[in-house]
């Protein structure tokens, strides 16, 4: 169900001028999902039964990785870390969250930010001894 509705909404999200659709990083045999968004994309009740705090201030950072040596690109569970600053270089560390789904991984943290804030983030992502590397990339949120 969550792979559904995060699919929709990314679907969406390509669509909305200012927000950043979905982005892929590829590293040896892995693909790494990642996409930062306002969490008011997401309805009250997906917000409600994640345990995602919805807010015109809140930003969700989703990252999922696939094993694109095996068939049928599985999910890994993956060791992953993050910190997100803002251009004042007020740190704040990236809580993720597992979240499994039928056979969907991903991973979920919340940022606050203000109006028209550019967000800098860096995340560590490690899978056994196969994966690790960092993720760095930046978003802009605005309050609707």
């Amino acid at each position: 169900m969550f792979r559904v509705i995060l699919s929709a909404l990314i679907l969406t999200l390509a669509f909305v001028g200012n927000v950043s659709a979905e982005q892929k990083q590829k590293v040896g045999n892995f693909d790494i999902h990642y996409v930062a968004f306002s969490s008011t994309f997401l309805t009250p009740t997906i917000a409600k039964s994640y345990g995602i705090k919805r807010s015109s201030y809140t930003g969700i950072i989703n990252v999922s990785v696939l094993d694109t040596s095996q068939k049928g690109n599985p999910p890994v569970a993956i060791e992953i870390s993050g910190i997100a600053n803002n251009l004042l270089d007020a740190r704040i560390n990236l809580e993720f969250r597992e979240i499994r789904e039928a056979d969907a991984i991903y991973y979920v943290a919340e940022v606050p930010y203000r109006d028209d804030q550019e967000i800098n983030f860096k995340i560590a992502v490690k899978y056994q001894n196969k994966l690790n590397t960092q993720l760095k990339f930046k978003q802009k949120f605005y309050v609707e």
